[in-house]
C-alpha cells in the first residue's frame, strides 16, 4: 500500500527506495571489504572491481595504489565514498557502494596494501586507466547533445 500526500504517512526518499532495492537484489548475506589494521577511512569507502584479467593490466597504470582484493573472479580496489559522482565507471567495471562485494561466498585477499594509513587508490587515474584499457571516450571527453 502507498503512501499518499496528506494521508499522514511518511515519505519515502529515492535514496531509501534505492538502497532496498539493491538490497533485494544481492544473493545472499552482502560482504563487505574490510578496512586492513592501521588504516583509517576517513572518506568512507567504496569499491570498483574489474574481471580479473585486467588487474594486472591497471596495477602498473596507477601512480599510487591502496588497498586491492581480488578472488578468483575479480579485482577490487578501494575508494572514497561517493567515487561515483558524474563518472559512469566503463564496462564491464562495476562500482560498489559501500564496499560491499556482491554475490560472492567469502571476503576477497587483500593482495596490495599500500604504506600509510589511508586505503584509497586515487579514483580519477583508476577511471581513466580502465577507460585506457576498454575503449571507453572518458565522460567528460563525450560530446554533449542538447
Amino acid at each position: 500500500m502507498g503512501v499518499r500526500a496528506g494521508s499522514g504517512g511518511r515519505a519515502i526518499s529515492l535514496d531509501t527506495l534505492v538502497r532496498v532495492q539493491r538490497g533485494l537484489n544481492r544473493g545472499g548475506a552482502p560482504r563487505r571489504l574490510p578496512v586492513p589494521d592501521g588504516m583509517t577511512a576517513p572518506l568512507g569507502c567504496d569499491a570498483v572491481a574489474v574481471p580479473a584479467h585486467y588487474g594486472p593490466l591497471v596495477m602498473p597504470r596507477l601512480p599510487r595504489v591502496g588497498c586491492v582484493y581480488a578472488d578468483a573472479a575479480h579485482w577490487w580496489w578501494i575508494v572514497p565514498s561517493d567515487s561515483d559522482y558524474a563518472l559512469d565507471w566503463p564496462a564491464p567495471a562495476r562500482y560498489a557502494s559501500g564496499a560491499v562485494v556482491p554475490d560472492t561466498p567469502d571476503v576477497p585477499g587483500l593482495i596490495h596494501r599500500p604504506d600509510g594509513t589511508l586505503p584509497y587508490t586515487p579514483p580519477i587515474p583508476l577511471y581513466l586507466a580502465l577507460c585506457r584499457l576498454t575503449g571507453t571516450t572518458p565522460a567528460w571527453s563525450r560530446p554533449v547533445s542538447a
